[in-house]
């Protein structure tokens, strides 16, 4: 039993949360995880996965999964530094570097980890940040474990990055400055001004950091925002996970050879946490290969990003600004969206709802993320489901 002072810590906390509209339950699937799911017994259209090319259940990375299982065990046994890098580590970061357009690559246990490894491993007390507002929460995380001063940028606002990176650089206070952004925004899918990145760093002589989650295996023909821009060359680190297109889980640092021989002797997950599963490996190169050889799979994300949006927009909510195939359905009120992503439960449409303190208060939305497997009559299902509880509810 949990302390009494824990107990009065968490009692109201908890109860505050579901009074607001901001706790999640969360649901465990019965079964894997594509375009239709189940969940206590009910099928449901699934619109919360970033699952974005079905490669979590592709049987082409399944057999190299059960393949690589079967040469090297179920476990690496061991950090990297020890005896835990196997040569199919090593085969996935040549893939992953070719991928990227890099000299080198280093494969971490999960996204989150490369965040929080990366930045700490270059930054210290004596740099800044300049971080946009609203970059990932494991971004956030990075900067402050670095202890770096952090300067927040207005979201997307290059005047506002010209501004302060010319006032840290000439400040005479710190010894170096990195911008970082995400390369797709989670929460609203817009794509990070790279171009424009690019020239405010060189004229200030800033470190660039792109986080490329949501756009590797979307953008740039698979291989990302930046490749995306044709500036692979231009961007010192390229962050990536392997969880959502590529269907596996870990995450990567993409750079130069001198980059990433830093990050394997002082980027802490990577020293200190056992290596990707040999499965996890296999399957993630067999997920490179094919984006690398099969187009036409992502050619259908975009086609049903496309489909989704144009159903939604006509019908009148408010899609914001996504520039990729996520479609946030943006309602506001946070309780109103929950009570929304509820009504779609219940009328089989599996879309969560996301609110404060992933997104700013007052700005509740369900978030939409078709993948390649969904067909059109399902998105067409979902857009007759949306105008009935918009409907319903008032929000159209």
């Amino acid at each position: 039993m949990s302390s009494n002072t824990l107990e009065a810590f968490l009692s109201p906390q908890l109860a505050e949360l579901k009074e607001k509209g901001l706790y999640n339950e969360i649901n465990s699937l019965q079964g894997s995880n594509e375009a239709t799911i189940k969940i206590a017994g009910k099928n449901f259209i699934n619109l919360s996965s970033n699952n974005y090319l079905g490669f979590a259940t592709e049987p082409r990375l399944k057999k190299a999964a059960i393949d690589a299982t079967e040469k090297y065990g179920v476990g690496a046994g061991a950090v990297r530094t020890i005896n835990g890098t196997m040569d199919i580590h090593d085969e996935l970061e040549k893939a992953i570097a070719k991928f990227k357009h890099t000299e080198a690559a280093i494969a971490f246990q999960s996204g989150f980890n490369c965040n929080m490894g990366a930045i700490s491993a270059v930054m210290s007390k004596k740099d800044a940040i300049l971080s946009d507002e609203l970059n990932h929460a494991s971004i956030i995380d990075g900067c402050r474990l670095s202890g770096a001063k952090i300067i927040r940028v207005k979201h997307q606002d290059m005047d506002d990055l010209r501004e302060k990176a010319k006032e840290a650089t000439t400040s005479g206070q710190y010894e170096k400055v990195m911008y970082i952004a995400d390369g797709v925004f989670s929460m609203d899918g817009d794509v990070a001004n790279i171009p424009e990145i690019v020239k405010i760093a060189e004229e200030f002589g800033l470190i660039t950091y792109i986080d490329d989650a949501h756009g590797s295996g979307v953008m740039g023909a698979g291989a990302g925002t930046v490749k995306h821009f044709g500036l692979s060359d231009k961007i010192d680190f390229q962050i990536g996970t392997l969880s959502k297109a590529v269907g596996v889980v870990g995450g990567y640092v993409a750079g130069s050879q001198q980059l990433i021989d830093w990050l394997k002797v002082r980027a802490r997950p990577f020293l200190f946490s056992t290596s990707l599963t040999p499965a996890s490996a296999a399957a993630c190169i067999e997920a490179i290969r094919i984006m690398s050889e099969e187009p036409e799979k992502i050619e259908k994300l975009w086609e049903n990003g496309h489909y989704l949006k144009e159903g939604l927009s006509k019908l009148g909510f408010n899609i914001g600004n996504s520039e990729t195939p996520i479609t946030p359905c943006i309602i506001g009120d946070e309780n109103l969206t929950q009570k929304f992503s509820a009504r779609l439960y219940e009328e089989g449409v599996y879309a969560k709802s996301i609110v404060f303190p992933t997104v700013p208060l007052g700005t509740g939305r369900i978030r939409n993320m078709p993948t390649a497997l969904h067909t059109k009559e399902m998105l067409d299902d979902v857009i007759a489901i949306y105008e009935k509880v918009g409907r319903e509810l008032g929000v159209i």
